[in-house]
């Protein structure tokens, strides 16, 4: 019996980044360098934080979570991309393919929400620096992570569970390297305009507000900047700031040009080469944008390089 809602598809074939053979072998080295990069960034940002109490606060709390999610994110449809370099045909079973579209939409998702209290969180430190321990109790910060993880949950079951609703007859080739939502709609010989409405509801939602959400609190950021005194003050102020801000923006600016477009605005191929952003270059550059001038993680890196030395 075939898997789904009368759906006569049991397999799907990825057809991967590109079909030029000539460009196989070098985009796998290039992706599986950034995928253990982005393994061994998060991951080491996950111990320290973990293992040094001093990094016990609500920045850091964030920012544990954020590696977290971005590990899992990642490792999500990398691994399967870097066979694709490798292999002929890359074919992925329907309940694979669901599995892999419900980890990615969720991973994604709290990935938004995660860097939406991050900003938060950076907002009341600089602008309201005396309430600071006040509004980000610890009560405060689960409840933000609970809510990130609920909104990803949510937004997660809605596009697996729209897309168990439609059938797939004959066509079973995903222009894409892993099993994302639009191409999938492509293949499908039912009615899509349910899962379109559902997609532009869901994505608009979980795009529209963390990003205003976050640059509302940059924008607030600032302002409390540009009345430091010290030009040396507001010139490192600038510099972390405008580097959180271009990461947020290419995660975010890239989605919207996923999803967020018209059918006729542009190809499914630039759609692939924008999703390399949001699923590859992001979790690449969090963990450096977050702690490469980071006295606190320096400091925490030389403790535990000292410790395990003894």
């Amino acid at each position: 019996m075939a898997p789904g809602n009368g759906s006569v598809v049991t397999e799907f074939i990825l057809k991967g980044l590109t079909d030029r053979p000539e460009l196989q072998l070098p985009l796998f080295f290039l992706f599986l360098l950034m995928y253990m990069v982005t393994v061994l960034g998060n991951l080491s940002l996950v111990t320290l934080i973990g293992l040094n109490s001093h990094l016990h606060t609500p920045m850091y709390f964030f920012l544990f979570n954020l590696s977290l999610v971005d590990l899992c994110y990642s490792s999500v449809f990398t691994p399967k991309m870097l066979m694709h370099f490798l292999s002929e045909k890359d074919i992925i079973s329907y309940v694979g393919c669901m599995v892999q579209l419900y980890f990615f939409s969720f991973f994604a998702i709290s990935e938004c929400y995660v860097l939406t209290s991050m900003a938060y969180d950076r907002y009341v430190a600089i602008c309201k620096p005396l309430l600071y321990n006040v509004i980000m109790s610890p009560k405060v910060c689960w409840s933000l992570l609970l809510g990130s993880y609920v909104m990803a949950f949510s937004g997660a079951m809605a596009h697996t569970g729209c897309m168990l609703r439609l059938t797939f007859c004959d066509a079973n080739t995903i222009n894409h390297y892993f099993c994302d939502l639009l191409p999938l709609l492509e293949l499908s010989c039912s009615s899509t305009y349910v899962n379109e409405v559902e997609i532009l509801i869901v994505v608009g939602i979980n795009i529209i507000v963390p990003s205003l959400t976050i640059f509302i609190s940059y924008g607030l950021i600032l302002s409390s900047i540009l009345q430091i005194n010290s030009t040396e003050g507001r010139t490192k102020a600038f510099r972390t700031c405008s580097s959180h801000i271009i990461a947020v923006s290419l995660f975010f600016g890239s989605g919207a040009f996923m999803y967020l477009k018209p059918a006729s605005a542009g190809t499914m191929n630039e759609g692939k080469i924008s999703s390399v952003f949001y699923t590859n270059t992001v979790p690449l550059m969090n963990p450096l944008i977050y702690s490469l001038r980071n006295k606190d993680i320096k400091i925490a890196l030389q403790r535990t390089l000292s410790s395990s030395r003894f």
